[in-house]
């Protein structure tokens, strides 16, 4: 009787994405409300913890920045061995990389005398990279599906940049542009609490001009602009574009940021450019007069 021998199965040429990385459960919690107030209180305590390291036990900047380095690679590596979300680990982790993050800012201009200028460009370049290579590598950013040990290596890394580009351009333009603390917390509230009022297309470009006594903080992008109708009203509070409406928005965000330009004796525009794309801006008193451009 005869009997075909079965071959072996070749192993494919190329891989799949989820074959490189060994599979478990989704690492991360979904993105809710309380996912965001967790996350901002955490950061507060760590950064609180971080300073009366640094400033009242007398560690100073390099020696808390080893002892809380060192703990964040602990806490990650028990992290990365989990097979599923383990909310304690999680969230302590959270809080350690977000010290971590405003410590490699700090450390760098403190330190090393980078300017807080090149530290916010760097840092946008990285993170845009880390997001670059999730999306080459993975074909997806989504955070619902982290389960791979190198997608949760790709979003771990892209929240130790966030944090550091958040401490880089909140000094920048706090400290730096002299706006303050109040002005600049006012500008990214607002930005991430407004929905989009237009389709941006291509780069979104970030400038900030001083001279005169007054800075101008300019937001442009290449897509269609504003429409017409929707520029008077702009600034209303829950005044959302027609193109928004079926996206998540409360249409209170350019609102905030006029308010708080205002309480500074400042002024809040919306334009659309003659070359294509939007422009929206703040004029702010500033007692610097040299030009930084981003």
């Amino acid at each position: 009787m005869n009997s075909l021998a079965q071959a072996p199965a070749k192993a494919p040429l190329f891989p799949s994405a989820s074959s490189l990385g060994r599979k478990m459960l989704n690492k991360v919690p979904e993105i809710t409300v309380y996912f965001w107030v967790i996350k901002v209180l955490c950061t507060t305590v760590g950064e609180t913890f971080a300073d009366n390291l640094n400033e009242n036990l007398g560690l100073g900047l390099s020696g808390t920045s080893y002892i809380m380095g060192a703990l964040l690679i602990g806490v990650l590596a028990f992290q990365f061995r989990a097979k599923k979300y383990v909310p304690g680990i999680y969230w302590l982790a959270v809080v350690l990389i977000s010290v971590v993050g405003t410590l490699v800012s700090d450390n760098l201009v403190e330190n090393y005398g980078v300017t807080l200028q090149t530290t916010t460009i760097a840092f946008s370049a990285i993170l845009i990279a880390v997001f670059a290579g999730w999306y080459a590598f993975e074909r997806t950013l989504s955070v619902h599906t982290i389960f791979t040990t190198r997608r949760e290596a790709f979003y771990w890394l892209a929240i130790l940049f966030t944090f550091a580009l958040g401490t880089s351009a909140g000094d920048f333009l706090s400290e730096q542009l002299e706006l303050g603390y109040l002005a600049a917390l006012g500008i990214f509230a607002g930005g991430s609490s407004s929905s989009p009022c237009f389709i941006s297309a291509g780069p979104v470009e970030l400038v900030a001009l001083s001279g005169d006594g007054s800075v101008e903080l300019h937001v442009r992008d290449h897509g269609p602009g504003f429409p017409v109708d929707f520029r008077e009203r702009a600034f209303e509070r829950f005044s959302r574009a027609e193109t928004s409406r079926g996206q998540d928005g409360s249409g209170l965000g350019l609102a905030i940021v006029e308010a708080i330009a205002r309480a500074h004796g400042g002024e809040a525009h919306v334009e659309n450019r003659d070359e294509g794309g939007a422009d929206a801006w703040l004029t702010l008193i500033s007692i610097s007069s040299s030009p930084a451009t981003i």
